[in-house]
């Protein structure tokens, strides 16, 4: 499916109307009821995606109790969340990937990260949602171009059709109630693991531990046989990794090696990754 063109309605009404510090940004008409809003905002009735903007950090919601990205304004490539920084372990395992696909875009955190640690990696974000790809300058996403591109897409659908074999796949694809339903079966995990580039790795975030992210992982092992689990305490999720060749397994001395040099070029914990998916072989 094509990129929509960017939606041009916009609403900017104080925060202070969902008692919240700064600014909201909508995909209503600027003639819109600000207080009206405000009140399904505050009731979990408004159905569309939503920026508070507090002058140090952007947040995009899909519902006023659920933060789905968060981007610091001074550093709007960094990885704000703890869970996305983990996802980045694939690193250890492969340094330097030819193609990444992220499947959800939220804030872009993931998408900015790799676009600018990857400089030789092609990268795809899949979401299906048009008004989450329409915030895209809000979060500074960067323009399309031959390296990077951002579609609009159902992943389950992307995965069946395409002819790309990606190295490596980062699955976040949440909704307001959780994992995409789309997600739900072994069909979708088979076509992605075919997907794959024959030493390929999908990376999936399983938020929290629930009914939910066990049938997830449950049909992670069913197609894919051992997973491994990086446990992410500061926020209760849990990152998967899983291989479609099972000789691609951690190594302890070659992935220290490569810990010390990944931290040095990225500013994240590689180290502690490293000795925690040692220790869930």
């Amino acid at each position: 499916m094509a990129l929509p063109e960017t939606l041009t309605d916009r609403l900017e009404m104080p925060a202070a109307l969902i008692h919240e510090r700064g600014v909201v940004h909508l995909l209503e008409a600027a003639d819109a009821d600000p207080g009206w809003i405000a009140r399904q905002i505050l009731a979990g009735e408004y159905t569309r995606p939503f920026v508070v903007d507090d002058g140090r950090v952007k947040r995009l919601h899909f519902s006023f109790a659920l933060v789905q990205s968060e981007m610091r304004k001074d550093e709007p490539w960094s990885l704000h969340l703890a869970y996305t920084r983990a996802m980045m372990a694939f690193l250890l395992l492969k340094p330097q990937p030819r193609h990444v696909v992220i499947v959800g875009l939220g804030g872009g955190s993931l998408t900015k990260f790799c676009h600018r640690q990857l400089p030789r990696t092609r990268i795809t974000t899949a979401e299906l949602n048009p008004d989450v790809i329409a915030f895209r300058d809000e979060f500074a996403l960067p323009p399309d171009d031959e390296r990077h591109r951002i579609v609009c897409v159902d992943a389950a659908e992307y995965f069946a059709t395409t002819e790309e074999a990606p190295d490596v796949v980062l699955l976040d694809g949440y909704d307001d109630e959780g994992i995409a339903p789309s997600f739900a079966n072994a069909n979708f995990y088979e076509n992605l693991a075919a997907s794959l580039a024959p030493r390929g790795i999908l990376v999936c975030n399983l938020a929290q531990k629930s009914a939910d992210s066990e049938s997830h992982l449950a049909l992670l092992r069913e197609v894919f046989g051992e997973v491994l689990l990086l446990p992410v305490p500061e926020e209760g999720n849990r990152i998967a990794f899983a291989f479609n060749d099972p000789a691609l397994r951690p190594n302890p001395a070659p992935m220290r090696r490569e810990a010390r040099a990944l931290a040095e070029r990225t500013g994240l914990d590689f180290a502690a990754f490293a000795q925690n998916l040692r220790a869930t072989r």
